[in-house]
Parts: structure tokens; sequence; C-alpha cells
């Protein structure tokens, strides 16, 4: 939503100034400059990424119109499956979670949060660890620098849609020139047919450096800065878990165990402790 109403304002602000300053709309419709930048842009962005890099940014996209699932409610969902899982393995053994964790899907307690479902790589992340912990001796500090490096690598790969879209932005104002230099190339055929003729190939030559510039800088170069602040919110709940699983295995009661993988969230979705134990209660 957010991408969507900062996208009007930013169409409203330099389009309205623009008419206000007494332009004429009509010049900046241009298509064939649209055309030229726009192709050259998702093709460079095609060569320059494999294929699954591609379908991320499409699907990150998409996730920026629709909301990011990683909020407080997902969070809250996450610590409260933890606690179900600790408490069990607490009351039952060890042993007692090792179906839960094989098969999530027939599991009793997984299958009551389908967020925690629909996010497989965290999914993942959340059984691989506690088979490790219900299946070995592991040393608190082994198993928190394993997660940390996972954790790494899953950073990286979560950047990689980031940093190709905020290539493209910095690649467009070039190709918004190389739009404009094609424009004065058909403008010197007409340079025996009077200023108006000129002067309006010279106007649509220099709305393919106005387009290059207001895309990469206007929509594309934000959009990158968005996709970074979405896969923060995805690393806090990997970081979550992270703390949650090294309090427990430190010792530490499933309720205690919880509130550190609280206080690894960020503070604006960090449900309150009260509120998050009202929900465990609740599930």
């Amino acid at each position: 939503m957010l991408l969507i109403i900062g996208a009007v304002i930013v169409v409203a602000s330099v389009l309205g100034g623009y008419i206000l300053h007494g332009g004429n709309l009509m010049v900046l419709w241009q298509p064939t400059e649209i055309l030229i930048i726009g192709g050259a842009a998702v093709g460079s962005f095609i060569i320059a990424n494999p294929m699954h890099t591609v379908k991320e940014v499409f699907q990150g996209v998409m996730r920026l119109l629709t909301g990011s699932p990683y909020n407080k409610a997902f969070y809250m969902d996450l610590l409260s499956l933890l606690y179900d899982i600790f408490d069990k393995s607490r009351k039952q053994g060890v042993m007692a979670i090792e179906e839960d964790i094989d098969n999530p899907e027939s599991s009793q307690i997984f299958s009551r949060y389908p967020a925690i479902m629909k996010s497989s790589h965290l999914l993942a992340f959340v059984t691989d660890y506690l088979r490790i912990i219900s299946s070995g001796n592991m040393a608190t500090h082994e198993l928190e620098g394993m997660m940390e490096n996972e954790i790494d690598s899953r950073q990286h790969e979560l950047e990689e849609p980031v940093h190709a879209v905020n290539k493209i932005a910095d690649a467009l104002p070039g190709l918004g020139i190389v739009a404009a230099v094609l424009g004065i190339v058909i403008t010197m055929n007409f340079l025996s047919e009077g200023p108006e003729k000129i002067g309006l190939s010279v106007a649509a030559a220099l709305v393919g450096t106005f387009l290059g510039i207001w895309m990469g800088y206007g929509f594309v170069g934000p959009t990158s800065i968005a996709l970074e602040h979405a896969v923060k919110y995805e690393l806090k709940a990997y970081e979550c878990v992270k703390a949650s699983v090294v309090a427990t295995v430190s010792g530490q009661a499933p309720q205690m165990a919880i509130e550190f993988g609280r206080k690894a969230l960020p503070t604006d979705k960090r449900p309150g402790f009260q509120e998050l134990n009202d929900h465990v209660r609740s599930k």
C-alpha cells in the first residue's frame, strides 16, 4: 500500500508542478522513448541476473503491493509455535517432538500456524534446528554459530533481488541519455523543416533524459530500498528463532526462551510481554 501511495505522490508532485508551471502534458507522452528506456532496462536486467533472482524480484514487488507477511501477528504466531514445541519437549521429552518436526504438515502443533507453514525457508530453519536439538548434545556456542552462519547465508540470498533492482535504478539515467541521443539523431533529419518541427523533436528527445532520471530516482531506486526493508523484517524472524532456540538449549523455561526471541524483534512490530502471553494462552 505504501508503495502505491508513494508512487502517486511522486507522479502528482512532478506532473502537477510541471502543469502549474505552464507545461504541456502531451509533450511528455512519448511512447517510443518509454519503449527504448523500459525495454533496455528489462533486457539488461534479464541479462545480468539468473532466472531465480528475476522471479524473486517480481515476487518481492508483489509482496510490497499486498503487504509484508512479516508483521506483529506473524511474529506472535512464530513465538507461540516455539513455545508449544518447547513446552511439549520439556513435559514429554525431546523425543516427543520428533514426529512434529519430521512431518510438520500433519503435526497438530504446526497446523495451528498456517502463516508459518507458508514460509517454507523459515519452517525448514525451525525444524532443522529442532531436529539437531533432539538428535544430539551440541554445545550451545556451536549451535549458535551454526545458526548465525545460516542466517548470514540467507541474508545474502535475500539481498540478491535488492542489488539487482538497485543496479537497474543506477542504469536508468544512462538509458535515458541513450534515448535522448537517438532523439537528437532523428532531429538532424528535420533541420530543413523549420524551427517548430525541430523544437518538437528536441523536446521529445529531452523527454528521454527526463524519463530515465525520473524512473530511476523516483520509482525503481526507492523500490530497491523498500525491498531491503522487507529483507530486514524477514531476517528478524530467523534471529527470533535463533535467540529462542539458544535460550531453551541453555536450560531456560519455554516462557523465558520465547522472551529472548521477543527481544530480538524490531520494536515497531514487537508484541508486549502480556500481549504475547495472552496470545500463547489463546493458542
